[in-house]
């Protein structure tokens, strides 16, 4: 009778595995995380072919003022949680949408501390490619997008900044974290020099940015930037060593 219980065991196993599986929740996710600060709500976008047998790559996203607050839900409504739904939810990456409670994303700030916790979070919950974890964010969250690279530079295979400005003083820093940045060229809101400064910047220091600038486009570009297949595609053949 012995011999039988192996097999009994394996069985019971890949039937606990496949119960499983079959639980997993995919498309926007609300979540929460714990921690001694307190609760802090935020979504994750999960491919709807994830079922957590391969890894996926990890794309970090930083909003906007407009969606600065507590409800852990506006922020992935527009930018790229807009683009996810345009494209009927089929995006080969697991997407992070933390929430800042105040307008920063700096990496001494609460938000942008808490934004980094939430993605180990998410790394631990899912199974992740570590060598292909990406940032990018739109007008605050484009400025958190050069912030976070600088204080980070080793944990992102890409950026994609967009309508956000940085400091030039960390181009060194940064400079072979592949990077495509985008900007309205009427932008009102942040002046797109600030883009063009990043970039010269990082190219004098050696770098190889893309940029890309759209005329008569004032601050909201993203729309367009996110709406951009080359731009996933870019994402997915960059990594970390």
């Amino acid at each position: 009778m012995n011999r039988f219980i192996p097999i009994a065991s394996l069985f019971a196993l890949f039937t606990a595995l496949t119960v499983h599986a079959g639980d997993i929740k995919t498309g926007f996710v609300k979540k929460v995380l714990k921690s001694d600060d307190g609760e802090s709500k935020y979504v994750v976008f999960v491919p709807k072919d994830y079922d957590g047998t391969k890894e996926y790559p990890v794309i970090l996203f930083l909003h906007g003022s407009g969606e600065v607050g507590t409800d852990g839900d506006k922020q992935a409504k527009g930018g790229l949680g807009k683009a996810i739904r345009d494209k009927g939810q089929i995006f080969p990456f697991i997407t992070v949408f933390p929430q800042a409670d105040k307008k920063s994303w700096g990496p001494t700030s609460a938000s942008g501390k808490r934004a980094l916790a939430i993605l180990d979070q998410v790394e631990k919950d899912y199974k992740t490619d570590k060598k292909r974890v990406y940032l990018t964010g739109l007008s605050l969250g484009g400025s958190g997008t050069w912030s976070l690279a600088a204080a980070y530079p080793d944990r992102w295979a890409a950026i994609a900044p967009i309508s956000g400005g940085g400091s030039t003083k960390t181009a060194k820093k940064i400079k072979d974290i592949p990077c495509w940045c985008f900007h309205g060229a009427a932008d009102a809101t942040v002046n797109p020099d600030k883009s063009r400064e990043m970039i010269k910047a990082l190219k004098d220091a050696g770098g190889n940015p893309k940029y890309t600038e759209y005329p008569g486009v004032d601050h909201n570009c993203w729309d367009r930037a996110y709406a951009t297949p080359g731009l996933y595609t870019w994402l997915l053949k960059q990594s970390t060593k």
